[in-house]
């Protein structure tokens, strides 16, 4: 019996302070560049949030993004763990993606559009997905390359040598550059002023929120493509856009900016060292000193940059409410201040910042001072510091008189009140050859981002509509496609009116997928439709060939004699993963027979679309059925040779209302039936080819696994004739029984059913098993896999047990034919790795996870200096947050990674990557009896607890399962082996949330079971 609890409400307020998780104070943040952003995921995160995506029709998120990502795609390559095929689709849109899967404001842009924020759980991370992906990629360090199927550098006219200039490396150049780079254009330089790269992403916005190593990173691909990037030269004083004009560059884009601060008249006068920085100052001598690579670059060119501002525990005040004010704020913070109020002249809703950051400013404890502006400074007579700011309310009383005022003590100010183009060189320079409006400003067509001056293109802040990092690179995308147009003008040429740019390639998008499968058949890539609902017309079958399918198997039909017409509902969700609703489902149960459609309406199908898709890009395949008949079969055979069909596949294994007609299952299990089958249409499926010989094709039987031994019936398929089989079909089930009995799906007034096919992820441990039995029984013999492969990952897994090729349904009825995108860049990625041996620790595109709960695509900060265990909650947690304080009060630079990736060169090759041939049945030879596994090596576990979030899953799992030999302190909730006691089941492992906490490592001497009672010999 369940009995009450009573506990003291003092001791629950204690408890919680001791269980409390993640609570940290202004003072730890101190000199804590550290990424702390709530969106960053690792690996098990982006998994999970990936899972949770609808990948929507017509997906809002991908209309409300200003590059116009396809946002379902790199999700749904995300969820399918190909982060290269997801980095792929976001750099081809958006050059900058890493930086703007750290600092766009998603809640205003693509998740604003999300149709999850209709539901309770809320709308998908897809800033913290972005971020993730490209920085997968980024640790793979492959560089860009140029598309090969575009012409060759060396054929293109003339008009793409023409010389190029960018000013500024900002976001904004960055895209432009690599789009024109794309293009073919061979002589492109970006001029940027200062000695890093990168504009207001490197110098204003802080580590936290976007470390340099990325920008630099994108800078970097774009180098890849041949771009020239020339630091410390300034527009105005080394050059001019006239002077560019006069070198003979033939166009000019001008990405520099705003580069002047907005100044509020009672701070005339005053300067950094009496306590006030605009901006402009503040930033990037924060950045500066928290970006280490980014001081380097200035070292080297010998141009030392000021000490960062140190606020030694005392107040500061920022004024402004936009996300340049609230970047200020909480980099004050990491500068020694105390405390940080943010002043601004409106109310709450008047702030103009992105949710983003104002949550953030909030969770580390910023004060707000609503409705005030400054109105006096108060300086300290002896030293001429900031010692207070005086404020006077912006709401008034019914008199007009100010509401009130107020005086806050603080040793700085820094004003965010905005930037802007003043009069100076930039502005010289820009007045020369562009009109200006009213306002000094360029005057810009919002729709090329062109000028005045037909050669000469504005975007980013300059612009005067952009405003967000990824607003600057879609300008630079639309000013590349506008200079593109502008450039061949010049020469005479034309361009398409339609405003497409080439995509990101590299050298895994050139890995060849194809495979022969058997003679006479070779698939362009190993991913193919079944015969199933997602190729039940030829109309169909013609949209996936247009997606990028290597093959389709024809929905089975048969003789006219034997047409059938479906029940309905026929095909439903599974039961197999939980309560899950929408797609992702592990499984599916159908009821449905073959194709409803007649013999000629396929074979005519068959005719039209070998017609228009030659075998050598797109396979089809026909999928024919008849009872135990020698004339069906024939007729059936001859009909789909004649028609042009690539193969032929024979089912033999539908497993409801077709085996009751004495077809399908009822052949199938039976071994003389399937051999007999196999004979008579290898016999018949012949065609006359252009040359006037007579070929046979190819013939598959499809296998059942509704029966004892599927080996023992592809031997007999093969002793028919059979060139291969396909393995497996649906497993016969029965899924959902309701509250009343009722089965879903239930049929008529009756609420009849049957057993049904199960489909789907479910079956996948029995296909694999089929297909590897049948490959080490029958080495070499084609085997067409199928049922669950749901991404390039898994399709690995079959062509390592002995496919070579993998037929898709339910991943297809989950999503729509555009997963083939994914599952060809994926399977081309995996194969890519393997001829990198310094990716050898891989296990596929994932990396060996870090001890960093945070980021684990990062190295771990230094070991801290204890030897106790700590988790990371309540007084281990405060523990651990002052020791690092410590250690950073140390250091005069945030602790980085020493290891860096995206570093170019890029590491070479390590040997030829393999083929597709080359992997099929990789795994068989370690597939065998239990007998023949080693009883001497044995393994037990160990946990990572900086990687251990104190769950107790692993306790449970062993305590309750039979060997009792992992402890769990009931304060701190760390786990530990009892190393003598552990077996090496590996459940702990198998429950385990945090993906690479829990690893097997080889046992310390011999493995000596607990027998109970001792054995008497």
């Amino acid at each position: 019996m369940k009995k009450a609890k009573v506990v003291p409400v003092a001791t629950t307020q204690e408890a919680r302070r001791h269980w409390k998780r993640h609570h940290s104070s202004p003072e730890m943040l101190d000199n804590n560049w550290d990424d702390i952003k709530h969106s960053t995921l690792s690996e098990r995160g982006g998994l999970k949030e990936a899972a949770r995506c609808l990948k929507c029709a017509d997906a809002p998120c991908e209309k409300s993004c200003p590059s116009q990502v396809d946002v379902k795609s790199f999700i749904t390559s995300i969820a399918n763990k190909n982060y290269y095929g997801a980095a792929k689709t976001i750099f081809s849109d958006n050059p900058v993606g890493i930086s703007c899967g750290m600092v766009c404001p998603v809640s205003e842009l693509c998740v604003g559009g999300c149709n999850l924020a209709a539901t309770e759980e809320g709308g998908i991370n897809i800033g913290g997905l972005q971020h993730f992906a490209t920085e997968a990629f980024m640790a793979m360090n492959i560089p860009q390359t140029r598309d090969p199927s575009l012409p060759p550098l060396d054929q293109l006219p003339k008009s793409y040598k023409a010389k190029i200039a960018l000013v500024g490396c900002g976001p904004a150049s960055i895209s432009c550059a690599t789009y024109l780079a794309r293009l073919g254009y061979s002589d492109v330089t970006v001029y940027e002023r200062d000695h890093h790269i990168g504009g207001l992403s490197s110098s204003e916005i802080p580590a936290f929120r976007l470390p340099y190593e990325m920008v630099k990173y994108e800078a970097e691909l774009m180098k890849d493509l041949g771009v020239n990037v020339v630091t410390g030269k300034e527009l105005g004083k080394d050059f001019t856009i006239q002077s560019l004009k006069d070198d003979g560059y033939k166009s000019v884009f001008v990405g520099v900016g705003l580069p002047s601060a907005k100044i509020s008249p009672e701070f005339r006068g005053l300067a950094m060292k009496q306590g006030f920085y605009t901006s402009k100052d503040f930033l990037p001598l924060a950045a500066l000193s928290s970006k280490p690579e980014m001081k380097l670059a200035h070292d080297h060119a010998n141009k030392p940059v000021a000490p960062p501002p140190r606020f030694n525990g005392k107040d500061v005040v920022v004024l402004g409410a936009g996300d340049t004010a609230f970047d200020c704020a909480t980099s004050a913070l990491r500068c020694g201040a105390r405390k940080v109020y943010i002043v601004f002249r409106k109310g709450f809703t008047g702030i103009r910042a992105c949710q983003e950051e104002v949550e953030l400013a909030i969770r580390e404890q910023c004060e707000f001072l609503p409705y005030y502006t400054p109105s006096a400074v108060r300086t300290d007579p002896a030293t001429g510091r900031i010692k207070a700011l005086e404020l006077k309310s912006t709401q008034t009383t019914e008199d007009g008189e100010s509401a009130g005022s107020a005086c806050v003590s603080c040793c700085a100010v820094i004003s965010a009140f905005g930037s802007e183009l003043a009069d100076g060189p930039v502005k010289d320079s820009l007045k020369q050859v562009v009109d200006l409006d009213s306002w000094g400003y360029p005057v810009v067509d919002p729709s090329t981002q062109g000028t005045s001056d037909p050669s000469v293109f504005v975007g980013g802040d300059l612009g005067g509509v952009t405003k967000l990092t990824v607003e600057a690179a879609a300008d630079g995308k639309l000013a590349a496609w506008s200079m593109h147009q502008y450039l061949q003008q010049l020469e005479g040429l034309t361009v398409p009116d339609d405003a497409t740019l080439p995509g990101f390639h590299t050298a895994i998008d050139s890995v060849d997928l194809s495979v022969d499968v058997c003679p006479g058949l070779k698939l362009p890539n190993p991913y193919g439709l079944a015969s199933a609902p997602p190729t039940t017309t030829s109309a169909m079958i013609r949209r996936a060939f247009e997606a990028g399918w290597g093959f389709a198997v024809t929905k089975t039909y048969g003789r006219d004699k034997d047409i059938v017409s479906n029940v309905s509902p026929r095909i439903v969700r599974g039961s197999t993963s939980g309560e899950l609703y929408g797609p992702g489902q592990g499984s599916f149960l159908n009821i449905e027979l073959i194709s409803e459609k007649s013999q000629a309406y396929w074979e005519q199908s068959i005719r039209e679309l070998k017609a228009d898709f030659d075998s050598s890009s797109n396979v089809l395949i026909a999928s024919i059925m008849a009872g135990y008949n020698e004339e069906d079969w024939t007729i059936l055979a001859e009909g789909a040779a004649a028609a042009g069909a690539d193969a032929v596949e024979l089912n033999m294994s539908c497993p409801h209302g077709m085996g009751e007609k004495g077809m399908g299952l009822a052949c199938g299990q039976n071994p003389d039936m399937v051999e007999d089958i196999c004979r008579w249409v290898k016999a018949a499926a012949k065609r006359t080819n252009e040359n006037g010989e007579v070929v046979s094709l190819p013939v598959f039987a499809k296998l059942t696994p509704n029966i004892t031994d599927i080996v023992d019936i592809a031997k007999r398929a093969k002793a028919g004739g059979a060139d291969g089989v396909t393995a497996i079909n649906t497993v016969s089930g029965l899924m959902h029984l309701d509250d009343e009995g009722q089965a879903w799906p239930k049929v008529g007034k009756e609420a009849r059913t049957t057993y049904g096919g199960v489909s789907g992820n479910a079956i996948r441990p029995m296909a694999l098993k089929a297909v590897s039995a049948i490959s080490k029984a029958l080495p070499g013999f084609a085997i067409l896999a199928t049922g669950g492969c749901d991404s390039a990952a898994v399709a690995k897994q079959f062509l390592h047990a002995g496919a070579k090729g993998i037929q898709i349904c339910s991943a297809v009825q989950n999503q729509d034919y555009t997963v083939i995108h994914d599952y060809k860049t994926g399977l081309q990625a995996l194969l890519y790795l393997e001829a990198r041996d310094d990716l050898k620790g891989w296990n596929g595109q994932s990396r060996p996870m870090e001890s960093s709960k945070a980021n684990p695509w990062v190295k771990p900060e230094p070991s801290l200096d204890t030897n106790e265990k700590l988790p990371d909650f309540g007084p281990y947690f405060h523990k651990k947050e002052q020791l690092k304080s410590e250690q950073r009060a140390k250091s005069p630079l945030p602790m980085k990674p020493s290891e860096s990736y995206g570093v170019r060169p890029a590491p070479a090759l390590s040997s030829s990557v393999p083929s597709v041939n080359d992997i099929v049945a990789k795994a068989v030879p370690r597939i065998g009896a239990w007998y023949e596994l080693s009883q001497e090596e044995h393994v037990i576990a160990k946990i990572d607890p900086e990687l251990c979030i104190n769950c107790g899953k692993c306790y449970m799992t062993c305590n309750d399962n039979g060997y009792q030999a992992i402890s769990f302190d009931e304060m701190t909730h760390i786990p530990e082996i009892v190393k003598d006691d552990c077996t090496g089941c590996t459940l702990c492992v198998s429950v385990c949330p945090v993906i690479d906490c829990i690893e097997m490592v080889p046992r310390d001497g011999p493995y000596i079971p607990e027998r109970g009672i001792p054995i008497q010999n």
